[in-house]
């Protein structure tokens, strides 16, 4: 079997192939439409000028250019899709080969949501662990996605999600046609907008008016020939005063039932080929099953029910059109786009949400399928509930740094240590090691893969304190920051899911001596909470804290720096003991500064 990366480059060099015969297809072909032009008007100068020829010759070349523009266009969308394809690769191989940053979404939206930890552990943002994972073509599924990042799902619904990524990261065709799904149209669609629009106030409508605006508009055509032909202007006056006064009466409730559909006809679109694909695709668990089902149920799928209102949302937007506004009246455009709209709402509209949560859940796991795939040696955490294991990993790496530049490390949270106090000099790794422990964190309790050898943990609730700043317009300090922070973590101690916490550079705005004094406090007040976590610190004196007796344990472990001919190096390995060596004069001096 190939690996990902050759089974990418397969197809991508595949879809390469087919867009460059295309793009020479479509050069000969529009060659061949000029030339049907060129010939069409020497034919028609014939035909009008020396009338050497009839002008029903003319149908000729009027055929063989309609039919070149049907054909020429089927070429243009085969090419345009091998093109979407070649890019859809293109990126998993940069994901691959770890050239994704810059690519996909950051989701940066998402970076105003409160979250103990989501800034400090890179979430969101560019290079950022949401980044890495969606590959969601929707807001449902990017909004899906976000939601389990920043929320620990239970045990069994972690469970679930890892037999759903074992059907799942294997259907890359599926995947691959989800992507292609409304083509290279834009995905803009606010699921909160057309759920609330779908469940607004439907009003029962008369079939008989329905029918009445659709005649009036047949009246109007008639009327308009009858003045052409026979100057017959009182037709074209009655059918013109009979629409005034039927406008006049149903126009608020008309400009109602179309006002919340501001989603727009090309995410519709979108949103329409997900659900063909999804339908139609054939799952063996009984979640993806029920997931499907769900949007199959009824007469229509809900695949040409959204087919439906994205071709009312085009009408709705070709109404600003100068054309549109002129025939608007005559032909009763709003009025009928808002009796369907209503139509459609009265008939789909309790369905709806049902079917952006269905879209949203499918996407966000066909995410972690791929990120699953792409990454065969990220393995799949084990969910313990033992009390005498929090977190324990084995070559533990940070998803974020490129595999060719991840040191990987042991770390074990539990009954004994209970605490890791970590030491080490600047640059050393602390930081990186907090992260790496807290982005796993995350990836495990979505029921995504990790980047470890082994991993165990237990359910828990994740806090930490690593990117504290202070504020100005809030007048607040760094350090008020940072134990409004910890005060945060503390909270989370008084539900009854295990807390780990991750605190770098603890109480590094405080003196050394209420540094050392704070901090022993906070630590054995979180471990007789039952808290477990991991401390790093470069002030010697914090690795003298000792637990309470019979409370758990602390232990000490350090990074270590080497310096070789005045060059400074670190292997970024975790070591037993607190650190005995400093280098920030070392780097001070390697910078110039005269100390």
């Amino acid at each position: 079997m190939r690996s990902p990366l050759d089974e990418y480059k397969q197809r991508l060099d595949s879809s390469n192939q087919v867009a460059e015969e295309k793009q020479r297809i479509h050069l000969r072909y529009g060659n061949a439409k000029l030339a049907v032009i060129v010939a069409g008007l020497a034919m028609a100068w014939l035909a009008i000028y020396p009338r050497l020829l009839s002008p029903f010759w003319l149908l000729a070349p009027a055929a063989a250019y309609f039919t070149l523009a049907v054909l020429h266009n089927q070429v243009n969308r085969t090419q345009r899709r091998a093109e979407r394809l070649a890019a859809f690769y293109g990126r998993g191989i940069a994901r691959i080969e770890d050239r994704w940053t810059g690519n996909g979404e950051t989701g940066e939206r998402f970076r105003s949501m409160k979250s103990i930890y989501a800034e400090d552990l890179d979430v969101f943002g560019p290079a950022s662990l949401f980044q890495l994972l969606c590959t969601a073509r929707t807001t449902m599924g990017e909004n899906c996605l976000a939601g389990w990042l920043l929320a620990p799902a239970a045990r069994q619904d972690i469970l679930e999600r890892h037999e759903l990524l074992q059907e799942l990261r294997e259907k890359l065709d599926f995947r691959e046609r989800l992507a292609l799904a409304g083509e290279d149209l834009r995905a803009e669609l606010d699921p909160g907008v057309l759920a609330g629009w779908a469940e607004g106030r439907a009003p029962a409508i008369n079939p008989a008016l329905r029918r009445l605006f659709r005649a009036l508009a047949v009246c109007l055509l008639v009327a308009v020939f009858l003045l052409a032909a026979f100057d017959m202007f009182f037709p074209l006056f009655a059918v013109l005063i009979i629409e005034i006064v039927l406008t006049l009466w149903r126009w608020k409730e008309a400009k109602r039932a179309t006002a919340g559909m501001e989603s727009g006809d090309q995410g519709l679109l979108v949103l329409a080929g997900i659900l063909e694909r999804i339908e139609t695709e054939s799952f063996a668990s009984v979640r993806l099953r029920q997931l499907s089902a769900k949007l199959r149920e009824g007469a229509v799928p809900a695949s040409r029910a959204v087919a439906r209102l994205a071709r009312l949302a085009n009408w709705i937007g070709a109404r600003d059109s100068l054309a549109m506004r002129l025939v608007d009246l005559p032909l009763m455009i709003t009025m009928q786009i808002g009796f369907a709209a209503e139509a459609w709402r009265r008939r789909w509209g309790a369905q709806v949400r049902v079917w952006l949560e269905n879209v949203g859940e499918i996407e966000a796991l066909n995410s972690l399928a791929a990120y699953a795939f792409e990454h065969p040696g990220d393995v799949v955490p084990e969910i313990v509930e033992n009390a005498e294991v929090v977190f324990e990993g084995e070559a533990l790496g940070h998803p974020l740094i490129p595999n060719s530049q991840c040191v990987r490390n042991n770390v074990r949270l539990g009954r004994d240590p209970q605490v890791l106090v970590v030491s080490g000099s600047n640059m050393s790794g602390k930081s990186t090691l907090l992260r790496a422990v807290g982005v796993n964190v995350i990836l495990a309790l979505a029921g995504a893969p990790v980047r470890a050898k082994a991993l165990k943990l237990a359910p828990l609730s994740l806090g930490t304190s690593i990117r504290t700043t202070d504020s100005l317009q809030e007048r607040r300090s760094g350090f008020y920051a940072e134990i409004l922070r910890l005060r945060q973590v503390f909270d989370l101690t008084e539900a009854k899911a295990q807390v780990l916490f991750l605190f770098d550079e603890l109480l590094a705005g405080t003196n050394s001596r209420d540094r050392r004094a704070g901090a022993e406090g906070l630590i054995r007040a979180l471990i007789e909470c039952g808290a477990a976590g991991i401390v790093t610190t470069h002030d010697s004196a914090l690795t003298e804290i000792t637990a309470p007796s019979g409370r758990g344990a602390i232990r000490n472990v350090h990074f270590q720096e080497h310096i070789d001919d005045g060059q400074m190096s670190f292997d970024y390995a975790l070591r037993d003991g607190p650190v005995e060596t400093s280098n920030a004069l070392q780097l001070m001096r390697m910078i110039g500064l005269k100390v």
